[in-house]
């Protein structure tokens, strides 16, 4: 059995990543430390064959058998990254040094999970790979935005020095079930909203623009990327092309949630984009891949999902977590 270690395997897009490769016969260890990752989202997974759960922190060296390294480790969400700015740095950092020091042990190859973040507030749009991107270094965002950057350094200065056989994609919005229901990100503000009858919380005028791809067609994309022969590395994007506003995605959920479309406008925070949209040309070309699940067919999923859960078991972070001004990615 292929055996594969994912980072952050117990958070939202590692446990559909967990999923996957359990059901094509890998040995999968998870590792999380459970600050954004749940038991919850692996839970149907304990006792499977081939499964274990190891509760640790990236930030901290480790050990462990492997043939593939996955890292997905790194709170994501702005709720919970600017919780603790220095951690979410050094978890980025980190974290993946540790991945590749692992990999350069054991032979191993790694995927690293990095962001469309890496572009910043673009001047460029759509967004292609070549493009380097408008980062404020020492803004509210920057311990996200800076930290994968980084990361992706690492990863290929490893390669050059090491040899180490690595992947990098560059993930846009993704959505699904098993998003934390307090994240921030717009699409789970606006669905839990909706479903509670609070109005939905819109930053700015609403005309900023994101594009949005359901969390099993990533995942695909994740396993065409890693079992790409050598020499392609990447990075390469992996997001649904198609471009939304944000008045457009709340309708959209009201719509399926079958509420009234109240939106409550909020100041939009520093550094927020005003647009965000993949240029997946690559991916295409390279890997074959492309999303397939159109938003009112995902959208009405990651609903379902949301009606089916116990609250109890994805608690409210506490106001400092989730800061009133944090705009949902």
């Amino acid at each position: 059995m292929p055996r594969s270690l994912v980072t952050g395997g117990a958070g939202f897009l590692g446990s559909h990543l967990c999923d996957s490769l359990i059901a094509s016969g890998h040995e999968v260890t998870c590792l999380d430390n459970l600050f954004t990752g749940s038991r919850h989202n692996i839970r149907h997974l304990e006792g499977a064959r081939g499964f274990r759960f190891v509760e640790h922190d990236v930030t901290e060296p480790f050990d462990l058998a492997c043939d593939f390294v996955w890292n997905l480790a790194c709170p994501a969400a702005p709720g919970h990254y600017r919780y603790d700015p220095v951690k979410t740095l050094m978890t980025s950092v980190l974290g993946v040094h540790h991945c590749l020091e692992l990999a350069r042990r054991t032979g191993a190859r790694v995927f690293h999970a990095s962001t469309s973040e890496v572009y910043g507030d673009p001047d460029v749009h759509p967004q292609p790979e070549s493009y380097r991107g408008n980062v404020n270094p020492i803004g509210p965002r920057a311990c996200y935005d800076e930290g994968k950057r980084a990361a992706e350094t690492l990863c290929f200065d490893h390669r050059r020095m090491h040899g180490t056989s690595i992947r990098v994609v560059r993930i846009f919005n993704t959505y699904g079930p098993r998003m934390h229901p307090y994240d921030g990100r717009v699409v789970s503000n606006f669905i839990r909203q909706s479903v509670t009858g609070e109005p939905m919380t819109v930053f700015g005028d609403g005309t900023q623009t994101r594009s949005f791809c359901y969390v099993d067609d990533l995942v695909a994309g994740f396993r065409l990327l890693m079992d790409a022969p050598e020499p392609f590395t990447g990075p390469v994007n992996m997001g649904n092309p198609n471009e939304f506003t944000m008045i457009e995605l709340a309708r959209e959920v009201a719509r399926v949630v079958g509420a009234d479309a109240r939106i409550e406008h909020r100041t939009l925070p520093q550094d927020d984009p005003l647009q965000r949209q993949p240029d997946i040309a690559l991916a295409r070309t390279a890997l074959g891949w492309e999303p397939r699940v159109q938003l009112a067919e995902g959208i009405a999923r990651t609903v379902a999902w949301f009606r089916s859960i116990d609250p109890s078991e994805y608690p409210a972070p506490t106001p400092n977590v989730m800061q009133p001004e944090a705009q949902a990615r």
